[in-house]
């Protein structure tokens, strides 16, 4: 195993209990990331359904509207100059909420309208009708843009967030969790390792014990033969030093 394929440790059994640790936690991880990555992705897709639908929607709010504006001029005659000059602010304005999912702000736009209809009683003398229609049709569609604006704004930050997770699930997946792996299987081979040369070392050390053991007693009992080999000769000289006594006649 090369050292580039794991993290440079020292094999001990305190650095073994914490690349365990480490491993739990990024299993952990891989695991709540995993989660994350699949609930943004759910949401994704809902957001991306209703981004098709509010499309198609638009497309047929936009055309009723564009028709009733055609309506509406060709029963007033041009009013654009007149609505121009009255307008002092907007009746329909933009507020921004936030919505989490799954640790992510998402921002959310709605729309709605601040003070009265200055328009109210426009079209009085001719074109009441038309003008009112043109009005709701323009504020359906006023509306579903502020919807679509908000739907694609999520879908384009899920989307960023999706990828970022991803990445984080790979990288913890396929680097740091095989990486963990291979150290761990590092430390428990070179523990084994060290386990044997102890082991081998114990006994070599009580080999050589016993054969110190054995000469010990082997020079002993030489010891002790040669301790009776003396007394026996002594014994011998005893007996022959009692043969010479002198005798009384």
């Amino acid at each position: 195993m090369s050292s580039r394929d794991r993290s440079p440790i020292f094999p001990s059994r305190g650095v073994q209990m914490l690349m365990q640790a480490r491993l739990k936690g990024a299993q952990k991880g891989h695991s709540l990331l995993k989660k994350k990555a699949d609930a943004l992705q759910m949401r994704f897709r809902m957001i991306l359904n209703k981004i098709i639908e509010t499309k198609t929607l638009m497309g047929e709010v936009m055309k009723e509207a564009a028709f009733s504006l055609a309506e509406a001029k060709f029963t007033m005659g041009d009013f654009n100059q007149d609505v121009v000059q009255n307008v002092t602010k907007a009746q329909i304005k933009v507020r921004t909420k936030k919505d989490n999912v799954a640790g992510v702000t998402l921002p959310v736009f709605e729309c709605y309208q601040d003070g009265t209809d200055n328009y109210e009683f426009t079209g009085l003398a001719r074109g009441g009708q038309q003008l009112a229609k043109l009005k709701k049709n323009y504020q359906s569609a006023v509306k579903l843009l502020v919807e679509l604006a908000s739907l694609q704004t999520s879908f384009v930050t899920l989307d960023e967030v999706i990828k970022i997770t991803n990445r984080r699930v790979n990288a913890i997946e396929h680097v740091i969790i095989p990486r963990i792996e291979r150290t761990l299987a590092y430390i428990i081979s070179e523990l084994d390792e060290l386990e044997r040369e102890e082991f081998y070392r114990l006994k070599k050390i009580q080999d050589k014990k016993k054969i110190n053991r054995a000469k010990a007693e082997k020079a002993k009992a030489e010891l002790i033969a040669a301790g009776r080999l003396v007394e026996a000769a002594m014994e011998a000289n005893n007996l022959l030093d009692e043969g010479d006594e002198d005798l009384l006649f």
